[in-house]
Formats: structure tokens, C-alpha cells, sequence
């Protein structure tokens, strides 16, 4: 031990094995799926942090864990964005500068049980501040949040009913610091205990007194994953492979029939024989249809991604035109300053346009469904607003055919078990080329997913529900409760520093003494 902190004299080593701690919790999400290795995995990044010689070198690790979370997080868009992944994750692990700063102060040294009692809260405070900021679509949005990754763990998912990721995210970096401090601080043990028998019994209350969504109904859908299409005219070859196992649907009665992100590459008002193409589909099965066109509009300029409603009499005028757009992916921010990034990567050559409002559809047989698009799914806001509209069924159209050999498809699947759980609605994953998957209320997986190497139709019998979750109902509470005690414990902070700089009270002067030189008396 004292050999390795000897290694780590040198600042540039510390940087490195601070990125290397900050990148161990991308193994608790999909694909490793090592969902337990949450609870620990800050651990190494939290003892180098308050092994830190100073706040300001803590400052520096903490930048440099925030930029291995980051990398990792998004190792998968190194083929298409190459350097300019690194310079991403190096702007957004700035973010975690505060938050090592944070931990030295409250951890370093032998903090006594105030210290460690205040760091259960305050850290993992601190850590939601840092997911809220990057949460903005500008800076990325919540891909990877810590809470994500124990989206197949039915406590966790009934948590996430109660205060949304936030809430997991929050309990996960509050066990981290226990363990820390029982690995680290003989002296303040008690109080950690205390903290991982708090985390438990608010785990059980939880479970035991948390409402269960009402199964109101069943919904039967069709998921259609037309697989990998290449090729100068994969456009019309993608449609007619849609087209193809969508007639196989036929009398199978179904209540909707969703296909992927993009799934659709012309302007279907500008191109009415497709438009007539797919009103025959809704015909032959006796359905509607939900498919998503990525084209340039010819009724408004630019290009937009949007979810269109087909009926058996054509295009029903439902449309949601996608609101949050994917950074380089779909446009490039600042692109007079950052456009460069085209010529080095595949960053969108065309700025993608945005929608103004999210919309609930009327579906046949009286669903109402709420779409998303792909990148949308991983913001809790989105699905938590629709519901309050009176979405019965969440549905999420994806492509991730880009990065078919990454982790990334497993990733965003999982994400609809979490909205699904903090909503209490279902909600269905729909991709071109997996991986899709259905999940009822609860955040529990219907039928098997569609793998990435799937090419077919798949019907899902799902329950509907009805009722309301305490995350619907109050919204981010977990977030203005970490708020909250960050500004207590900065208050705290700044009144103990101004009593330090009291100026401690003098001598007292001695006692007047008379000309016999007794103490003078009051009064004479």
C-alpha cells in the first residue's frame, strides 16, 4: 500500500489511475450488466480523492474520474466521433472537479462521525447536482446515469416509482461512501453502519408501502425490427422488408403496430404512394400503424424525425416531431466554432429540426400512446410528462444501427424498464435493429427481447394499468431535496468560517483599586 502511494507522488499518475477509478462503474450497466458492482465501484475513486494532498489536487482528480466515467460511458462513438470523443469527455468531466473537491473536504484525513454523517448526504448530493447539469440535451443528456444501471432490480425499480432515477442514483453513491468509510475510517464507523441500515430500511418501507399499478386491460402490439439494411438504396429496401413482415401480422388482432426510428426515409407527404402503401398494411391487419420518418418535410423547411400515425383511411394527422435532438448525432452545437467535428467523425452534415410539444395519440380501439424517439427514452421529464397527458402506453422508436457491436443497444433497452417503473405505464423499445423490448408497468420485461441480429415481427401481450406514481405526482423531489442540502451544509460551512475569523475576546482589565488598595466598590 505505501509502495502504490508512493506511485502516486506523481501528478500525471494520479490523473491516470483517478480515470481508471471513475471508468469502473460503466460494468455495472449493459452489457456486463454487473448491476451489485454499483455499490462499490466509486469506492477506489473516493479513497483517492480524500488521499488527495490538497483540495486543489483534488479538484484535478476529480476532473480526471468524471473523465474516465465519461469515456467509458461512451467508448461506443469512437468509431464515427474519434478524437473528438475525447475532447467530450474531457468538457463533461470537468463536471466531477466540485464533486472531488467535495469529497476531500468532507473525507480526508480521520473525519470524525459529524464529517462522515454530513458526507452521506452531502456527496450524494453533490453527485445528483452533477447528473442534473449534464442532463441538458446540450451537454449530452442522462445517458449513464449511475441509477440506470439497476434497471433489472425489482427494489431499485420500485424506488424508481417513488423519487425516479434520481433517488437510485442518490442511495447508490450514499452505499459507495459507507463503504469507504468503512473500509478507510476506523473511527467514524458507526455512523456509516447507521447510513447503510438507513439505505436498507428505506429500501423495505418502500417496498412494503409503495403503490402497485392497477392492471386496467390489455394491449396487444406488434414490435417490427427489419434488421440491418445497407447499400445506396437501403431507404426503399428497408421499407419493402417492413412492409413484408408487417403483412405476416395480418389476423392476428393486434392494437398498434410500431416500427423502428427512421424506418420511413421520405416525406410521406411528398411521397403519397407510400403514404397509400402503408394505409393498405393498416387495412390488411387491421391496425394502426406508428412508423417514424426521418426526411425533409415538404410542408416546413428542414429535416425532422418524427412519429406519424397511419390509419387504415391514410395519415390520421397525429404527428410528434422529436423535441431533443442527439449533439453531433443529429446536429452540432455551435457548429461555426465546432463544425470541424464533420471532418474528422460522422457528426451530422445537417442540423436536424426540432419540435415544440410532446403528443399523446389516439391509437384504434381507444389506445392512447405516448411516442419518444430514440435518445428521448433516457430522459425521465419526457415519459413523467406524457403520462400527466394520459398516455396508457409508452413507446420509445430507436435505430442504434450504428453501433450494432457496442454496448450501446443493451444500454438503451434497458433505459424503458426504468421510465416504464417510474411512470407505472408500459413501455415499449421499438429499434430497426434491436435491441427491442416490452416492459409492463412495473419495469418487468414482457416476452424476449429482439436481439441485434434479429430481422422479424414480434407480438407482445401487454398489461395496461392505471393509477398514479408518487414519481408522476411529485416529480424531482429527490433533486430538490439534494439541493436543498447542499445549501445547508454550504451555510453551515460559511458560518463556521465566519466564527473563525472572530477575533478571540481579550483579557479582562483588573479591578480599580482604592488609595488604600482594596478593590473599589460600585457605587462610591
Amino acid at each position: 500500500m505505501k509502495r502504490f502511494g508512493h506511485w502516486l507522488v506523481s501528478p500525471w499518475r494520479r490523473s491516470l489511475a483517478a480515470a481508471l477509478a471513475g471508468a469502473l462503474p460503466v460494468l455495472a450497466f449493459p452489457a456486463p450488466s454487473l448491476w451489485w458492482f454499483a455499490y462499490v465501484a466509486l469506492v477506489p475513486w473516493l479513497l483517492l480523492l480524500r488521499s488527495a494532498p490538497t483540495g486543489r489536487r483534488a479538484l484535478y482528480d476529480g476532473w480526471s474520474g468524471g473523465f474516465g466515467f465519461m469515456l467509458a460511458m461512451h467508448h461506443w462513438l469512437l468509431p464515427n466521433l474519434h478524437v473528438f470523443t475525447f475532447v467530450i469527455a474531457a468538457l463533461l468531466g470537468a463536471l466531477w472537479a466540485p464533486w472531488g473537491w467535495l469529497t476531500h473536504r468532507l473525507l480526508a484525513g480521520a473525519p470524525g462521525p459529524g464529517r462522515v454523517a454530513a458526507a452521506l448526504a452531502v456527496l450524494p448530493s453533490g453527485w445528483l447536482v452533477v447528473e442534473l447539469v449534464r442532463s441538458w440535451q446540450g451537454l449530452g443528456g442522462p445517458w449513464g446515469m449511475l441509477g440506470s444501471s439497476q434497471w433489472q432490480v425489482e427494489p431499485a425499480l420500485r424506488l424508481a416509482s417513488v423519487g425516479g432515477v434520481w433517488l437510485l442514483s442518490f442511495l447508490v453513491v450514499a452505499v459507495n461512501v459507507a463503504v469507504t468509510v468503512l473500509a478507510a475510517v476506523r473511527r467514524s464507523r458507526v455512523p456509516a453502519v447507521a447510513g447503510l441500515v438507513a439505505t436498507a430500511a428505506v429500501t423495505s418501507t418502500v417496498w412494503v408501502w409503495s403503490p402497485r399499478p392497477d392492471t386496467q386491460g390489455r394491449a396487444r402490439i406488434a414490435v417490427v425490427q427489419p434488421g440491418v439494411v445497407q447499400g445506396a438504396d437501403s431507404g426503399e429496401r428497408r421499407f419493402a422488408r417492413e412492409e413484408q413482415l408487417t403483412r405476416e401480422l395480418a389476423g392476428q388482432d393486434l392494437d398498434l403496430i410500431v416500427w423502428g426510428e427512421s424506418s420511413v426515409g421520405f416525406d410521406l407527404g411528398a411521397r403519397p404512394d407510400l403514404a397509400e402503401r402503408l394505409a393498405a398494411l393498416s387495412r390488411e391487419t387491421d391496425t394502426d400503424l406508428l412508423v417514424n420518418v426521418d426526411a425533409k418535410r415538404s410542408d416546413k423547411p428542414g429535416i425532422y424525425k418524427s412519429s406519424v400515425l397511419v390509419g387504415p383511411d391514410g395519415l390520421t394527422g397525429d404527428r410528434y416531431d422529436k423535441m431533443r435532438l442527439v449533439p453531433f448525432g443529429e446536429y452540432v452545437p455551435f457548429r461555426s466554432l465546432l463544425g470541424w467535428a464533420t471532418s474528422v467523425g460522422e457528426a451530422a452534415g445537417e442540423d436536424r429540426r426540432r419540435g415544440s410539444e410532446q403528443v399523446v395519440m389516439d391509437a384504434g380501439g381507444g389506445l392512447r400512446v405516448g411516442p419518444m424517439v430514440c435518445f428521448e427514452s433516457a430522459f425521465p421529464d419526457m415519459s413523467r410528462h406524457l403520462v400527466h397527458d394520459g398516455a396508457e402506453l409508452l413507446i420509445a422508436q430507436s435505430a442504434t444501427s450504428t453501433f450494432q457491436q457496442s454496448w450501446a443497444p443493451e444500454q438503451h433497452a434497458s433505459l424503458a424498464a426504468l421510465r416504464a417503473a417510474e411512470t407505472g405505464r408500459p413501455m415499449a423499445h421499438a429499434t430497426l435493429t434491436g435491441v427491442s423490448a416490452v416492459y409492463d408497468a412495473s419495469g418487468r420485461r414482457v416476452g424476449p427481447p429482439l436481439g441485434t441480429s434479429a430481422s422479424t415481427a414480434a407480438v407482445y401481450d401487454v398489461p395496461l394499468a392505471g393509477g398514479t406514481t408518487l414519481y408522476v405526482r411529485f416529480g424531482d423531489w429527490t433533486v430538490q431535496a439534494a439541493l436543498l442540502a447542499l445549501a445547508l451544509w454550504c451555510a453551515g460551512e460559511a458560518a463556521r468560517a465566519v466564527r473563525s475569523r472572530r477575533p478571540a475576546p481579550g483579557p479582562l482589565a483588573p479591578p480599580a483599586r482604592t488609595a488604600h488598595g482594596s478593590p473599589a466598590r460600585p457605587g462610591r
